[in-house]
Order: structure tokens, then sequence, then C-alpha cells
């Protein structure tokens, strides 16, 4: 018994140490083996290959006030440490029963009521012995009762052999005492309080009495439980017997019960019967009540709907009625100022009526209702009705305006006096009429196809009987003389164009007609597109100028009155994005103005008449306008404004290819020397062109340039080739001329300093053309002499040339002889032919210079020819020539 005590406090402790750290107190440990493994008396398993071995251990944990009892299972590892393998609390523990098939009785199940499946078996133990057993459950039952206050359900176990065992062995157990807070104190039970625990836990004294009476009844002792066991066994069967006799002689009884039961049942089936007829009944009675309840929920159904489809009926009456007011203004009315704010109500009237009508506004179910349909019709006849009676009023109004304006001769110019034309009376007038056109748009927009060229005819009229009588005023107000067409024409005489007169007043009448009528005319264009409804950018701000007027004196009205108010007709902020009617309003621009270029034509065609040359400054003030003109509806006067500046540069190109035909008549002339007459002149026409560039016109004014200068360089060479003697004198002179009249303007102007410098080049090739002329006149055997060593050169050595056939030193003694002796009286021959065939005396020196520099540098070649191929022979040195030269 020692050695099993040592064993089971060995085996504690080595629990206690694999449940360390979980503050859990180890109260009994026993090995057991899971499944039905047997123990043999080694200690060890002697049959079931499944069975493993176990180790169940009692623990508790004191936490506060409670206590917690588990029932931990225990396995050996690999290195034979117990380690944790499963943990029941035993809370959850319901039954514990020992299994009839071990029959040695080792073998019980823990039932738990906490199992998730309940298709899984109950885990089962199978203990060494029955003393194991007993010393297990025992443990178990009295921690249940000591910590949890209640015992598990106990099947399969024998209580009064269990009584007897408790008595007989008396093991040491761990139980919970004293200071919960201050842990579990191990208590070691001695027999006499054993035996107390077990009776206590077992049976109660009342029924230990009871069963020391039963006992004593059968004069036996309490040691003698399985006689009496089997003495109960015998005497139950006994009474089981007597049990069944009972019966069987109460049979006459059991009869009169079967009968009673049989009567019950009739009575029952009639009643079954009865109540099917009142099921029958109630559920005919269900079915009428739900039928009624059917009837009251669609009659209470029908009535909401009713309700409802008459106010929907009086809302759709509402929008179908026309009020009095209304129909009499759009079918009768008048169109004076005074009713037009009724007019404009009736207008909104009609739109909101027309809209209301329409699906996205009408419900679908509506649209196709036969008032509703006649109410359309009645409507869509009232508008046509009124958009015919304001149409045809409008056209008569705007005709009527025109008419007065036109009958008023004080609107226009007069003999004397320049009248700015003035259409604000007009615009207030139109203005009144603006919403109105409005919605004449959104009644009907093929109605404004009409009005507006109605409005187009009338104001093209008053406009171009405008520009008319003012373009004529301009021109007989503007006193100026006339200066002559032909520029550069050789047969009039040399001082044509001194005295050309002062015509600036040309180009002043020009820019004052375009100060005047180009504002006027996209005034109007931007009136035109508000006030007939196109949705087009702004084209001037409020009371501003237009682009065009920079520099020009600021003649517009003052009260420039261009936005009228029409675009916040129904509150449309569409101003600056692009519509798609912006080529119908062009078009109607061109209606509203077209025929006005004509009087511009007329006064640049007068000016040109007057001065040719104002075409370039009437260019650079044409050229201002169309950079201010920028906005798409003015696109009409854009196109004005471009067709002037073609209608100027044709002009201009006129007088340029009739100046060039000037040029060219030169060639036809008799033989001519010296300077031609239109080099000189070609300088003053090009200084007064470089006075009246204004702006933009020097692309003109260029190509002017180009094409005059390069006739005169083409006709200069053709008259040059018509004497090939004087061809020289004749280019040499003339690009001089060129040069030095154009000397200033050059400086200024990148066109002319081009052709300047074309001049230029060409003056060098005649003088160095004509200067070799003169010195091989004067000095050609001695040079021809040098031309044929120097080609012999390529050929030959040089000891090899005195002896070809010409080239001997007696044939140089002779050409140095012939062409040098009386050299002083040749060179003197020579300046006197150069001054001879010259015209222009100032040219004189500086060609006599380039020709005395010329005769040294082919004399100096010459000396270094003879000195190389001829060393014994001595010539004039070259000192001796440049000395002699410089006397000359």
């Amino acid at each position: 018994m020692a050695k099993s005590s040592a064993d089971d406090e060995e085996l504690r402790r080595a629990c206690e140490a694999a449940i360390e750290g979980t503050k859990q107190k180890v109260v009994l440990s026993i090995r057991v083996a899971k499944s039905h493994g047997i123990w043999g008396k080694s200690g060890k398993l002697s049959r079931g290959h499944m069975a493993k071995p176990r180790v169940l251990a009692i623990s508790t944990k004191s936490k506060l006030q409670r206590t917690k009892a588990f029932l931990r299972v225990l396995k050996y590892s690999n290195g034979g440490v117990l380690e944790p393998a499963k943990l029941y609390k035993l809370k959850h523990l319901s039954k514990v029963e020992v299994v009839t098939n071990d029959p040695s009785g080792c073998t019980f199940m823990l039932g738990f009521d906490n199992l998730r499946s309940q298709s899984v078996a109950p885990p089962q133990w199978t203990m060494r012995n029955v003393d194991d057993r007993n010393r297990l459950l025992l443990c178990i039952l009295n921690t249940c009762k000591d910590v949890l206050g209640r015992l598990p359900k106990v099947v399969g176990i024998d209580v009064v052999e269990m009584a007897l065992w408790a008595k007989e062995n008396t093991p040491a157990i761990t139980k919970p005492q004293g200071n919960l807070q201050d842990g579990p104190i191990t208590e070691t039970v001695t027999e006499g309080e054993m035996k107390v625990t077990v009776e206590r836990e077992l049976v109660s004294q009342a029924e230990e009495e009871d069963m020391e009476a039963l006992l004593g009844t059968y004069v036996m002792g309490i040691g003698e439980a399985e006689a009496f066991s089997e003495r109960l066994k015998r005497e139950l069967q006994a009474l089981e017997a007597a049990n069944v006799h009972a019966i069987l002689e109460s049979e006459p009884l059991v009869v009169q019960v079967l009968q009673g039961l049989e009567t019950a049942t009739n009575c029952v089936e009639d009643m079954d019967e009865w109540l099917g007829i009142f099921n029958v009944k109630l559920r005919h009675m269900r079915e009428d009540i739900e039928s009624i309840e059917t009837r009251n929920n669609k009659l209470e159904m029908q009535s909401v709907n009713n309700k409802s489809l008459i106010e929907e009926l009086e809302k759709l009456l509402e929008r179908l009625r026309i009020p009095s007011e209304y129909a009499a203004c759009l079918t009768g009315g008048s169109f004076d100022e005074a009713r037009m704010l009724q007019n404009i109500e009736a207008c909104e009237w009609l739109a909101n009526a027309l809209c209301s009508l329409e699906v996205p506004k009408l419900d679908r179910s509506y649209a196709n209702m036969r008032a509703v349909r006649e109410k359309r019709a009645e409507l869509d006849k009232l508008k046509n009705t009124f958009v015919k009676r304001a149409s045809e009023f409008l056209r008569n109004y705007f005709a009527s305006l025109v008419d007065f304006m036109i009958s008023d001769k004080s609107y226009f110019s007069q003999r004397g006096q320049l009248k700015r034309p003035d259409h604000a009376d007009l615009r207030y007038k139109c203005r009144t009429y603006a919403r109105l056109l409005q919605h004449l748009k959104s009644l009907d927009k093929n109605c404004m196809v009409s009005l507006r060229k109605a409005y187009c005819s009338s104001l093209n009229f008053l406009v171009r009987r405008e520009a008319r009588e003012f373009a004529n005023e301009l021109r007989a107000s503007t006193k100026a003389s006339r200066n002559p067409n032909v520029w550069l024409d050789g047969s009039t005489g040399s001082n044509q164009n001194a005295n050309t007169s002062d015509t600036s007043t040309v180009s002043e009448a020009y820019a004052k007609m375009l100060t005047i009528f180009i504002p006027l005319l996209v005034d109007e264009s931007s009136f035109f597109a508000h006030f007939m409804c196109f949705e087009v950018p702004a084209l001037v701000p409020p009371g501003g100028v237009t682009d065009g007027n920079k520099g020009v004196p600021n003649d517009t009205d003052n009260d420039n009155d261009d936005d009228l108010g029409i675009m916040d007709i129904d509150d449309n902020d569409k101003a600056g994005k692009k519509s798609a009617d912006l080529e119908v309003l062009n078009e109607s621009l061109r209606d509203l103005l077209d025929g006005i270029q004509e009087d511009f034509y007329a006064v640049v065609d007068w000016a040109y008449k007057i001065d040719p040359l104002r075409c370039i400054s009437m260019h650079g003030i044409t050229e201002r306008y169309i950079s201010g003109q920028k906005a798409d509806a003015a696109g009409f006067v854009r196109i004005l404004l471009d067709d002037l500046e073609i209608r100027i540069s044709t002009q201009f190109s006129r007088f340029v290819d009739e100046a060039c035909h000037q040029i060219e008549r030169n060639e036809r002339n008799v033989r001519q020397l010296g300077v031609l007459s239109y080099i000189p002149r070609f300088s003053t026409l090009a200084t007064r062109m470089e006075q009246y560039i204004q702006g933009q016109s020097r692309d003109l004014v260029d190509q002017a340039y180009t094409k005059i200068v390069t006739i005169m360089f083409v006709t200069l060479d053709k008259i040059s080739q018509t004497e090939l003697k004087y061809s020289d004198i004749l280019l040499l002179e003339n690009y001089a001329a060129f040069q030095n009249s154009l000397y200033d303007l050059a400086n200024v102007v990148p066109t002319l300093a081009k052709f300047y410098h074309q001049a230029s080049e060409s003056y060098e090739q005649s003088c160095t053309r004509f200067i070799s002329t003169i010195i091989y006149y004067q000095f050609e055997r001695l040079f021809q002499f040098a031309r044929r060593i120097e080609d012999l050169m390529y050929t030959i050595t040089p000891e090899e040339i005195p002896f070809q056939l010409g080239l001997s030193k007696m044939d140089l003694r002779k050409v140095v002889k012939s062409s040098l002796s009386g050299v002083d009286k040749s060179i003197s021959a020579m300046y006197k032919k150069l001054q001879k065939n010259l015209t222009s005396e100032e040219l004189l020196p500086s060609l006599w210079d380039k020709c005395k520099k010329e005769f040294l540098d082919k004399y100096d070649s010459f000396a270094q020819l003879v000195a190389k191929i001829y060393p014994s022979e001595t010539i004039p040195a070259v000192s001796e020539m440049r000395d002699l030269l410089a006397s000359m």
C-alpha cells in the first residue's frame, strides 16, 4: 500500500507539472486506458490494440469566490513525459454509466451535455481494477457535490456495493477546504470520516434506518448484501407473477371498461361528425365574409380612385381652359405699344399651354384623349392666327419706320453738310417688339424667315441711301489737286514730279467714310442678330466701339445701344456660344447690307484718280479695320473690308503695271546714252511711296518695289544690248545712278537694300569689263604675249618657253619696245578714251583710279613672268610704272 501511495503521489506531481501555469490544483490522478483495453496484473494492457494508456486527473481552480472543477486527460509523449490532451468541465457532467459489456466492471462512460455532436459516443475509460474505478468515481461525485452542489446521474453501479467499498477503503484525497482565497488545502480523511462522507453522499440517515429495519425482518445483517439482493430478486419475481394473476382475475372489469370505451368512441364519432358539419358551415361563412371584405375593399379603392380621377380631371380641365382675355388678345388684339404687355402675357400663356399638352409635361395616357387632341388643335389654330397677325404687323411696321426716315431729308447728308447716320430712334422703336419676336420664334420658327427678310429689305434701302448721300457729299466737299499718273515715262520732262500737290485730304476722306460706316454696320449687324433672335456671341460691348477705330477719332454714337436686353427674355445665358444658325445669320446680313460696297468702291476709285499713290495709305487704313473685326456675326463687315482691300490692291496694281509699261517704252527709243530717265524718277517715286505707308501696307509697297525694279533692270539690260560698244558704259553709269539716288532709302527699306546690293554687284562687273577693254586697247601686244606664256606653262617647263616660236628673247624685246616706248603717251590716251566715253563726270575719278590699279596689277604679273622665264632680260620696273601713273 505504501508503494502504491508513493506511485500515486509521483503521478499527481507529474500531472501538476504538465498543467503548470494553469493555476489548477490536482485532486486525484489515475492511469486509465481509453476504449476497451483491459489491464493485466502487471499494470499494462493485456489486449485491445487500439487501447491507448492515459492519465485522468481531477483538478480544481479557485477564482474570486468561485471554484471550478475539471477532468483532464493527459497522455505520454515519445519521451515518456506527460502532456495535456483534453479538458472536460465537470459542470457539464450529466451521467456516469458503467458499461455492461465489460464483465469486470472496470469500464465506464462519462456523459457530458455540451458535446457538439450528439451522434458522437461519450468517452469510455477502462481502469486497472474496480478499486481504481471506485476511487475515481467517488472522487468525481464528492467534487461535484462540494464544488457544484449537485450530483450527476449514476447508472449501472450497485449503491450498496459502493457503500461497502467506502467503509473498507480509506484513500487519501484532496478536497478544497478552508479559505478559498488562500488556495486548496490537502487533508487526509480517516476511516470514520470517510464512512460518514460516503454515507452522506449515497444514502441519508432515514434511508439507513429503513434499510436496517428491512434487513431485520429477514434476520439478516447489514453485511449480507448479496444474500439480501438475491432474496429481493426472488420476491420481485413473485410480485410480478401476482400482478399478472390479478390482471387475469379482473377480466370482467376489463370487458366493462372496453364497452365504456366503445360507447365513448361512438360519442366521439358523433361529435366529430357534428364538428365536421359545423366546420363546413364555418368555412362557408368565412368565404362569405372574405367575399364581402373583397367587395368592400374594391368599393373603397374605387372610391379613392374616383376621387383621384376627379382631381386629375379638374387639373386637366384647368390646363384645357382658355382664359377669355388671352383668347381675345391672341385673335384680335392690338399691337400698339400700350398693349404689348398684354400681348407678351398672352404669348407666354400660349407657349406654356402648348408645352403642358406635350408628353414630357403631360402623362402619355392623356395625350391620346380626344379632348386633349381637340384642345391642342384649338391652341395650334390660335397660335397660327396670332403668328400670322403679328408677322403681318411687324412687316408693315418695319417698312413704315424706314419710309418715315427716307421721307425726311434731315436724316441724310446734304450739300455743304455731312450727316452722320443716326439709328438710335429706329432701334428704340424696334426694341418695343423685341420680346414679341422672341415669343414668335418659340411659337413658330418658320415665321422668322419672312420677318428677317422684311427687316433686311427695309433697312438695306435706308443704309444704302445714307451711304450714297454721304459718299457723294464727301467727294464733293474734299478739295484736292489731281496728281499725274505718269511717273516713269521717258517721253515727259525730267522735272514733271517736282511740284506734286498734297493729296492727304483724299486719304482722310476715305478714313472718315470707314470711321462713320464700319461701326454703324457692325452695330447694325449686332442689333439685327439679337433683335431677330440669333444665338450668336456679342459683337461689341455696350457703349463700346470696334477695334477698327484705334488711332481714328471716335466719331461713333455716344449712345451705342446694341444691348437691348433681348438676351434676357427667357434668361438665356448663351453669350459666347457658337450657334448652329450662324450661317443663316450671315446670309441675312448679306441681304441687310448688300449693295453698300458700291459706295465704298466709288470713294476708292475717286481717290485713285486724284492720286494713285494714296492707295497705299488707304490700304493701311483698311488693314487696321480688318484686324479689329473678329466677331463672327459681323462676317459681312469683314467681307466688305476684304473686298475694299482687294479693290485698293487692284487699283494700285494698275498703277504699278502702268509704271512698268512706262519703263518698257524706253526700250523702243533711239540710241540712249548716259543715265536713263526712269532711274532718278524711281527714287522720287519710292520716296513718295514711303511717305504714304501706314500700318500693314508695307507688303503692298514691297511687292511694287520688286516688280518695278525688276522691270527697270531687265529693261536696262535690253537697252545695253542694242549697241554692245557702249554696253558696259551704259550699265555702270545707270547702276551707279541707281545706287546714288537710293542710298538713303536702302538703309531703311530691306527690299530696296536687296536691289541696292544687286546694282552694286552689276556696277562692279561692268566697271571691270570696261576698264579691261580700255587697257587692252592700248597695251594689247604686251599682255597678249604674257597670256601666251601663261598658257604654255601648263604644258611645258619654264626653261623651254624661250625656245618656242614667237616667244624668244628677241620677240620679248620687240614687244616691250613697241608697247612701252612712249608709255606716258599711251597712258594719256587711255585716260582720254575713258573721259570721252563717260557722260557722268562724277564717275571719272573713281574709274581712272580703278583703271590705274588694274594696269599696275597686270604689269606686275607680266614683270614676274619675265623674271622667271627670261631672267637675263630687263624691262621697266613696276615702281617706275607706279610713279609714272601717280604723276598722270
